[in-house]
């Protein structure tokens, strides 16, 4: 018979954690806390881990890049972001389970190093911290691109000066600050969607200067399904195998939801939220904008793949299908509004891209997996060690400035690709030995704080699948006339990494898997529950002061009583 989940009782003191972090642990009159484990406070509220969420999984390449995906035809893209949407909403089904029960800094990387490995820890906490720092140039590179819509003129040098130097300040504020900044900004990404969803219908059906109800014509131009590399049904299904390449790099949102979970406030309420939302978010946004671009733009339109190839005229359409599509109808002053829209929700992510990487190497560092002095931290909890390196990654963007926007974004894009993947792999492989773990231990699952679905066979499909795509990626340089050492690397570079840096730090300090009958399942949780436990009573303290001044706790008390008489 199953043992249940063993619960820490809140109002007893834990041994385990010393009189000074236990004495520094718990902010009363601001209900916020600062784990033991790390010096991050839980500023975050539920609204600003959402909106957080959504700027890091909605950025350029949902509104830019996607261009590369439709040029393979609107079927395959439609197709291809239908099915990786699927795949990782299995892989956040395994992370809420893991994150919510133990919502710890950079979650994923320390349940790899408590339950797997610290090997493995070692390695998907650099894979993170690279790929989320490769991120950030490619944002800037992208808005630059994005402002040639109105200018081909604008020196980039100052575009990306600009970029690196508000992303710094907007990253040093406290991090209540920095969660407010991101909750308005995202907030322009959710009316940009919007935006583009009425854009989209009302144009289909006639809505538009010419009063053309043009439907889904524009999916068979010239095809649904494009020929690449081959001819005939090889080449439509290495067509789409192109676009899921595209949906690899595009859709992403559970690592972002995992970095916060140090910071957020009550996290396994606001958490379980925050994840189940990313299942609709998959829904509406990626499939739902992946849908509309197919519909406003044919594959073959000139001015997008004038500007995707990095040829002349790029000024004259923008960077975004939605954008060039709004300029083939000869509409006027939408383009602009889009446009800038697209400028401020790009911004948004380099932000959110910062952040998340500089929570991720101060993580390493928490664990001995980097250097001490990262451990260092202002007094509003910023890791500015970590900070400035991220910032230092963000100067990649000046590559541009010799080798073209469109050159600088396929390279980031396929090391990000690459690593963004290990990710995912790293996350089910966690969760595979989290779950042998709780069956080692007699644990039962139905008292988890949250219960995924389909498990563990959901994270068998996912892990699977993730693998497959992670060998084949690449595989179009392996073809004749193709072979190109710079490609290559780009490709594979972050999977080297991720090997290189596990046998490494295995045969250095000798690690050894975890034996599941060994793991680590309780770990942070006393604290984690005593600090809910607290907020409960704060909240509960808050409400009944306010009913108190409005004179009606004695009124329901009295109504108590009467009704129980």
């Amino acid at each position: 018979m199953a043992t249940p989940l063993k619960k820490s009782d809140p109002t007893k003191k834990d041994e385990t954690v010393t009189e000074e972090n236990n004495a520094d642990s718990i902010d009363f009159a601001n209900g916020e806390i600062i784990q033991s484990s790390d010096a991050l406070q839980r500023h975050l509220s539920s609204r600003q881990i959402q909106l957080i969420a959504i700027g890091g999984s909605i950025g350029a390449a949902l509104f830019v890049s996607i261009g590369y995906g439709l040029m393979q035809g609107a079927g395959s893209l439609l197709i291809a972001f239908s099915i990786y949407s699927c795949i990782l909403a299995l892989v956040n089904n395994s992370m809420a389970e893991m994150c919510i029960f133990m919502p710890v800094s950079a979650s994923f990387v320390q349940h790899g190093s408590v339950w797997v490995d610290s090997a493995w820890g070692f390695m998907a906490g650099w894979n993170f911290f690279l790929f989320e720092a490769l991120l950030v140039p490619f944002e800037i590179t992208a808005l630059d691109l994005i402002l040639t819509f109105w200018r081909d003129d604008i020196p980039a040098a100052a575009v990306i000066s600009a970029c690196i130097f508000f992303y710094a300040i907007t990253n040093v504020l406290a991090i209540n600050y920095f969660g407010e900044a991101e909750f308005w900004l995202a907030g322009g990404k959710l009316l940009l969607i919007i935006i583009l969803f009425l854009f989209t219908f009302i144009t289909m059906v006639g809505g538009n200067p010419q009063r053309h109800a043009y439907g889904f014509r524009n999916w068979s131009k010239p095809s649904p399904f494009v020929e690449y590399l081959a001819t005939g049904d090889l080449g439509r299904f290495e067509g789409f195998l192109a676009a899921l390449w595209q949906a690899c790099f595009t859709i992403v949102g559970p690592e972002y939801l995992a970095t916060v979970a140090g910071e957020a406030q009550q996290p396994r309420k606001t958490l379980k939220k925050a994840f189940k939302s990313v299942y609709w978010r998959f829904g509406v946004f990626f499939i739902g904008v992946a849908l509309c671009v197919g519909i406003v733009l044919p594959a073959n339109d000139p001015t997008l793949s004038s500007v995707l190839s990095g040829g002349k005229g790029s000024g004259t359409g923008g960077a975004s299908p939605f954008v060039i599509a709004m300029v083939n109808m000869k509409i006027e002053v939408l383009p602009h509004i889009v446009n800038a829209l697209l400028c401020t929700s790009t911004y948004s992510a380099g932000n959110a891209y910062v952040y998340c990487a500089t929570r991720s190497l101060y993580s390493l560092a928490q664990t001995g997996q980097a250097p001490k002095f990262l451990r260092k931290t202002s007094k509003n909890g910023i890791p500015i060690y970590c900070l400035a390196i991220v910032l230092g990654f963000a100067c990649l963007a000046y590559l541009k400035l010799s080798s073209g926007s469109v050159k600088v974004l396929t390279m980031l894009t396929d090391l990000v690709t690459g690593g963004e993947l290990v990710t995912y792999i790293v996350m089910c492989v966690n969760y595979l030995f989290f779950y042998r773990a709780l069956k080692a231990q007699g644990f039962d699952r139905r008292e988890l704080p949250y219960r995924g679905y389909f498990q563990p066979y959901g994270t068998w499909i996912a892990v699977i699948f993730l693998a497959l795509v992670e060998i084949f990626y690449g595989y179009s340089v392996f073809f004749k006339g193709h072979w190109d050492i710079g490609t290559f690397f780009s490709y594979y570079t972050m999977v080297f990494l991720a090997i290189c840096t596990f046998s490494c730090w295995k045969i250095i300090k000798r690690t050894r898997f975890v034996s599941p009958d060994k793991a680590d399942l309780v770990w942070e949780r006393p604290v984690i529950d005593r600090y809910e436990a607290m907020m409960l009573h704060d909240d509960v303290g808050m409400r009944r002061k306010f009913m108190q001044k409005l004179g009606l706790y004695s009124q329901r008390i009295r109504w108590s009583r009467s009704s129980q008489a």
